[in-house]
C-alpha cells in the first residue's frame, strides 16, 4: 500500500506547526496569502491530498456544512428565482468561512422528519419558508441544532429569525391599484397552508392558514381593498409555485370571474402568469422584485431576496459560534413599474 502523507510531514518540510498546515485547509483568512501559497505548494510536491474530512468532523464534532430545509421539490430551489437569490445570499455569506452548503429538500415526505434530519450531517439549518408547527422544523428544534428560521413561521425569541413585514410590504400594491380606479381586484396567492388546495380561498381557510407569508400578503391588499370600499374580492390559490401553475391560477380566476379588472398577485410569478396569459392586457402586481418581473415593467414590492439570505447565514454562523439568536425585520422596496394602471384590453 502506497505510504499516505500526513499533514505532520507537510507542517515538517513548511517549517510550520500543524494547527498553521490546518489553518491553509480550514481557516485560510487566518494566513497570510504567502504562506498558504508556500503550504499548499509543498504539500502539492509531497502528494498530501488533504484534511480528511470523516476524521475531522469526529474530532471537531463540526461538519463544516449547513443545512438549507425547504419545504419544496430539489428543483424549486434551481427554478424558483426568489429562491435562487436567496441560495445566492446564502453563499455569500460563507466567504471566507470553512463552510458548505447542503440542501435538504423535505417535499413528498418520503423520509420521515427523523430520518431526513438524523441523515443530514451538518452544524445547523437555515429553515427556509415552511409552516407553523412544520414537524421538520420541529425536528430540528428537538435535536437542538443550531437554528436560523427564514421568512417562517414566527417562534419564541429563542429562536433567530430573518425575514420581512409581509402585511405592511404588499400594501403599496393593492393601494396602486386603487389609485388606478380598478374597482374590480382580484388576489392569487400561492400555499396557505400544509393541507392542499387548488382553487378558490375561504374566509376560513384564510384565517386558519398555518404559512403566514402568503396569509399576510393577502391579509395585506384586503386592508387596502376593504378601506377602499372593495369588498368583493376573490381568491385563488395554488399549491406548487411554477409558471404552469401560475397561468393555471390566472386562467381560473378570469374564468369564474371574467369581470376581474385587475389581479393583486403574492409573488412575481404569478404575476408573471397574469402576463403570459393576458398578453400584458391585463392590470397586475406581483411580489419579490425578481429581474424578469421588473424587467416587464411590472408593478411590485422587492424583498432583496439575496440580502435576506445573506443576512441569515450570517446569523446561523453567529449561532454555530455561541451567540444569541437575533430577530431581525428586513426593509423591502416598493417598484412602481406600469403594470399597476393598465387598462382592461384583452
Amino acid at each position: 500500500m502506497a505510504h499516505r502523507v500526513t499533514m505532520a510531514e507537510v507542517a515538517a518540510a513548511v517549517g510550520v506547526s500543524v494547527a498553521t498546515v490546518s489553518n491553509a485547509y480550514n481557516q485560510p483568512t487566518q494566513l497570510s496569502p504567502a504562506t498558504r501559497r508556500r503550504i499548499l505548494s509543498t504539500a502539492t510536491r509531497l502528494g498530501y491530498r488533504g484534511p480528511n474530512a470523516t476524521a475531522r468532523s469526529l474530532r471537531t464534532q463540526r461538519t463544516g456544512a449547513v443545512g438549507v430545509l425547504f419545504t419544496d421539490d430539489l428543483t424549486y430551489a434551481f427554478e424558483d428565482r426568489a429562491s435562487v437569490d436567496f441560495l445566492a445570499g446564502m453563499a455569500e455569506a460563507s466567504y471566507g468561512t470553512s463552510f458548505s452548503l447542503t440542501l435538504v429538500p423535505a417535499f413528498g415526505e418520503t423520509l420521515s422528519p427523523a430520518e431526513l434530519i438524523g441523515r443530514t450531517a451538518v452544524d445547523g439549518f437555515a429553515v427556509y419558508s415552511v409552516g407553523e408547527n412544520d414537524p421538520y422544523l420541529e425536528e430540528v428544534r428537538a435535536r437542538g441544532l443550531p437554528l436560523v428560521v427564514c421568512d417562517q413561521p414566527y417562534i419564541d425569541p429563542a429562536v433567530a429569525f430573518v425575514g420581512i413585514d409581509d402585511r405592511a410590504a404588499i400594501r403599496p400594491c393593492a393601494e396602486a391599484v386603487v389609485a388606478a380606479g380598478h374597482t374590480r381586484p382580484g388576489i392569487l396567492c400561492i400555499r396557505l397552508d400544509r393541507s392542499r388546495n387548488d382553487g378558490p380561498v375561504t374566509p376560513a381557510r384564510l384565517d386558519a392558514a398555518t404559512h403566514h407569508v402568503q396569509r399576510s400578503r393577502v391579509q395585506g391588499a384586503l386592508d387596502v381593498f376593504h378601506s377602499a370600499g372593495l369588498v368583493d374580492v376573490p381568491i385563488i390559490e395554488r399549491y406548487i409555485n411554477n409558471s404552469r401553475t401560475a397561468v393555471s391560477a390566472a386562467r381560473e380566476m378570469l374564468e369564474r370571474y371574467p369581470d376581474r379588472d385587475a389581479l393583486v398577485c403574492t409573488t412575481d410569478s404569478l404575476a408573471l402568469g397574469v402576463h403570459a396569459l393576458t398578453g400584458g392586457k391585463l392590470a397586475v402586481t406581483g411580489f419579490d422584485g425578481i429581474e424578469m418581473a421588473v424587467r416587464l415593467g411590472i408593478t411590485t414590492v422587492d424583498q432583496h431576496n439575496k440580502r435576506k439570505g445573506a443576512t441569515a447565514g450570517k446569523v446561523l454562523y453567529q449561532v454555530i459560534e455561541g451567540m444569541a439568536p437575533t430577530h431581525t425585520i428586513l426593509p423591502t422596496e416598493f417598484i412602481p413599474g406600469h403594470s399597476a394602471g393598465i387598462e382592461r384590453g384583452w
